[in-house]
């Protein structure tokens, strides 16, 4: 970000949180909106189920838990019945016993995530299948040694352009600034970059869009 004019003042945790939101402010409509959005979300670390308060990253709060209502989750259930039993004046509960419930909360938590993610690709491949051969706008979503991956703006659909279906150039990947580019053009493809592809196939068995360059 720093390469792009922006700074992060991370003198605390205060400060942090205002001049992180601020960024995001101030690169509404410019052409590094996406890129900033999508590296100031892999910043954040994912939370997990824990007895330890680390207070919140994007509010500056030195204490925080949360649950939701209706209640959806176990960990919701587990913060009704602390509240409910330090309110009656009750003895502390085992903290190691919970630290385990968190972990195991924790856990599920992950697998359900995964399997939602895998669903989505499933469907978006399911979707896409007819449209073998097709035009779309998208954004730059990710890149690897392995490809460029875009996100279709009309449906959300992402899939990845093969770094060996480049053919215009020699491409290398530059992972610190999140940047493809062209050995000998100097061609670059950033994160957040509007390009538009064609979908070259579909391969709903492994639950993948391949992409190319158009």
């Amino acid at each position: 970000m720093a390469k792009l004019g922006y700074k992060i003042n991370n003198k605390n945790t205060k400060t942090l949180a205002d001049s992180f939101n601020a960024l995001l402010t101030n690169v509404k409509g410019k052409g590094e909106e996406n890129m900033i959005n999508n590296l100031a979300i892999r910043t954040m670390a994912k939370a997990v189920y824990s007895t330890e308060n680390i207070g919140h990253y994007g509010l500056s709060f030195r204490f925080y838990t949360h649950f939701t209502s209706p209640i959806r989750r176990y960990p919701d259930l587990m913060v009704h019945r602390l509240l409910e039993r330090y309110l009656a004046n009750k003895p502390a509960v085992d903290k190691h016993e919970f630290e385990e419930k968190c972990k195991h909360s924790s856990d599920m938590e992950k697998l359900a995530t995964d399997a939602e993610r895998a669903s989505i690709k499933y469907k978006q491949a399911e979707y896409m299948a007819d449209k073998v051969g097709q035009v779309f706008e998208g954004l730059i979503s990710g890149v690897s040694k392995w490809g460029i991956y875009v996100e279709i703006i009309e449906n959300k659909c992402e899939g990845m352009v093969s770094i060996r279906d480049m053919e215009d150039d020699a491409y290398f990947i530059d992972e610190e600034n999140y940047t493809v580019i062209g050995r000998y053009s100097n061609k670059k493809y950033r994160l957040g970059d509007k390009v538009k592809i064609k979908v070259k196939k579909i391969l709903l068995n492994k639950k993948q869009i391949d992409f190319v360059f158009v």
